[in-house]
């Protein structure tokens, strides 16, 4: 199950927000922003709520609809002259690079990723079973954006 759910989580999260061409699926809350992906075995839903400042969670469901993974995730934009689309362009490039790094699990993105001006990094402690994170961008020498997360294995 580990392998299956690693490249799942790979492939789903290059299919939803990562990736700016995705169009977001319907709220599955008030005021959320969801994001939905499935191929014939696994079901990925990622739904979460504000901008600059945001909190959300990503489930992954087995055939039967059974939660089997999780992770919840709180980020900021540090640097309050920074729009959402701004840190959108410099975050997303990086999440798309979710993967590349065999020594780190894809939750997020890779431990480096450099996007014109902005410096993102991602450290994480852990495996798939269960783990916790740092994400952050720097533009510059100026860190301007973090988000921390944590997850893991879902069992009954």
């Amino acid at each position: 199950m580990d392998k299956q759910l690693y490249e799942f989580l790979i492939e789903a999260k290059k299919q939803t927000y990562a990736n700016a061409n995705v169009k977001k699926a319907d709220s599955s809350r008030k005021g959320s922003h969801d994001y939905h992906y499935q191929n014939e075995k696994m079901t990925y839903h990622d739904t979460y709520f504000g901008g600059t400042k945001f909190m959300g969670e990503e489930v992954v469901y087995c055939n039967d609809e059974t939660p089997i993974w999780g992770m919840n995730y709180y980020g900021i934009t540090i640097d309050e002259s920074l729009s959402e689309e701004a840190m959108d362009k410099a975050l997303r490039p990086a999440l798309m690079a979710v993967g590349q790094d065999d020594d780190v699990i894809p939750v997020r993105g890779p431990k480096n990723y450099e996007n014109g001006e902005y410096e993102y990094s991602f450290l994480v402690k852990g495996d798939l079973d269960c783990f916790e994170g740092t994400e952050t961008i720097y533009k510059g020498k100026t860190k301007v954006y973090e988000l921390k997360c944590h997850g893991g294995i879902i069992k009954r």
